[in-house]
């Protein structure tokens, strides 16, 4: 015995597993510090697996400032190695609330779609970006052209699929932003770093 009965019983708890570290999580997140930088991404209606936790994990690697979720009741964060704990998660029924909150801070949104828009590395982003990524299969949940202030860009591609998985396309979006606005090293200059600048000093 086995076969489909079994499978489906093995995926109906490895979704209660995720549900349990959700809720572990959840209650740390109440805590978590918003990122160093001021960007913001928009995750609408993903999936709940694999690629909400691993965006996370890039969020918190590149000091995002906090992810807002629409219409995610709950995630696995196991993929994010615990950068669910970290990055403040911002929870809507709806996008419209989520944009909503969204302009009256200064952000001005953004949506990748590929070969439309400006490319990535032809735009000045903005120090408030909010970059807002849709469903793995179905894309945004809501019709852009409503939203006036939504921006189009496009990463360029050069294959013939014309297709990211979407937390390549996060990381990679986040990468121009920290390219053109990041705090590289908010660490003071190192004694030996200083010893250097004081011998120059004196050189010249």
């Amino acid at each position: 015995m086995g076969g489909p009965h079994k499978v489906r019983q093995m995926m109906k708890a490895e979704r209660e597993m995720a549900r349990r570290r959700f809720r572990r999580q959840r209650n740390r997140n109440y805590l978590a510090k918003p990122g160093i930088h001021d960007c913001v991404i928009v995750l609408d209606h993903l999936k709940p697996t694999y690629n909400i936790g691993k965006i996370f994990r890039s969020a918190d690697a590149f000091g995002v400032r906090e992810i807002h979720l629409v219409g995610i009741d709950f995630f696995d964060p196991g993929p994010g190695m615990g950068a669910f704990k970290w990055v403040p998660a911002i929870f809507h029924s709806n996008f419209h609330s989520c944009y909503t909150n969204l302009i009256n801070k200064g952000y001005l949104p953004f949506i990748l779609e590929p070969g439309k828009g400006e490319s990535i590395t032809k735009t000045a982003l903005p120090l408030k970006s909010a970059f807002i990524f849709g469903h793995e299969e179905f894309g945004i949940s809501f019709e852009p052209d409503l939203f006036p202030q939504i921006r189009r860009l496009t990463i360029p591609q050069f294959g013939k699929s014309q297709s990211l998985n979407v937390s390549v396309a996060a990381s990679i979006i986040l990468y121009e932003y920290i390219r053109q606005h990041g705090i590289i090293d908010k660490k003071p200059p190192g004694p030996k770093i200083m010893e250097n600048l004081k011998g120059l000093k004196n050189y010249l």
